[in-house]
């Protein structure tokens, strides 16, 4: 599997009707079960650029193209399918559903799918336990400290066994420690996985745990060195 990005264009236009020329040109690609993190500063459209790869935006001008397949093509129901079948996203502020434990927030992708409930429990079992969270199935988010909100977000992003995931800023809220420890989930299952994990961050410690390092400046996305 193989994520090619073309001459990537995306504006927007402010509150006076000017048009806000965000993404410029972008060039990129990521190879099946690689690691990418993506550096910026805030407002340079790192989170505009991760939306877009996911399909929860639209483009200007450009190509996104996974195996050969044009993204932008796709009609608003295809673009949903791709997303809940082949896309995990990872939010900083985890976007649980607060009335739902833990084991139900991990279940509702696949339900959403019509897997069986039996099968989608086990499948949710599974992967809590891999993120060490076996004992707090049947808590619910505000139970849970932030770190394992975070994990419990993991979880639900890669219980449909997507191709991608796309992280934006998933430790931004921690501390250190448990940034490290998250850290260490997300690679660990990129391994078992094999997914392609693109990683927004500010943590340049954290970048440096991850194969590729691009810098966003400009509205253009700049490979860095020794990566």
């Amino acid at each position: 599997m193989q994520i090619q990005v073309s001459n990537l264009h995306k504006s927007y236009l402010d509150g006076e009707g000017r048009k806000l020329h965000i993404l410029r040109g972008i060039n990129f690609e990521a190879e099946s079960g690689s690691t990418v993190a993506i550096l910026g500063a805030s407002g340079t459209g790192k989170s505009t650029f991760l939306h877009t790869l996911g399909t929860l935006e639209g483009i200007d001008e450009g190509r996104l193209c996974l195996d050969g397949r044009d993204l932008t093509l796709l009609s608003r129901d295809q673009a949903a399918q791709f997303r809940n079948e082949e896309v995990g996203f990872i939010f900083q502020f985890h976007q649980l559903l607060q009335d739902f434990t833990a084991l139900e927030n991990v279940m509702i992708p696949q339900l959403i799918k019509g897997i069986s409930s039996e099968t989608v429990r086990t499948n949710a079992l599974e992967l809590l336990q891999k993120v060490g969270l076996s004992e707090r199935t049947g808590h619910k988010p505000t139970q849970l400290s932030g770190g394992e909100q975070q994990r419990v977000a993991i979880a639900r992003a890669l219980v449909n066994r997507p191709r991608i995931v796309l992280a934006d800023e998933p430790t931004g809220n921690l501390d250190e420690e448990t940034s490290a420890q998250v850290m260490e989930v997300l690679l660990r299952l990129n391994r078992e996985n094999e997914t392609t994990l693109i990683m927004i961050t500010h943590n340049t410690s954290l970048a440096s745990a991850m194969q590729f390092q691009h810098r966003m400046e400009n509205g253009q996305l700049h490979l860095l060195p020794n990566a």
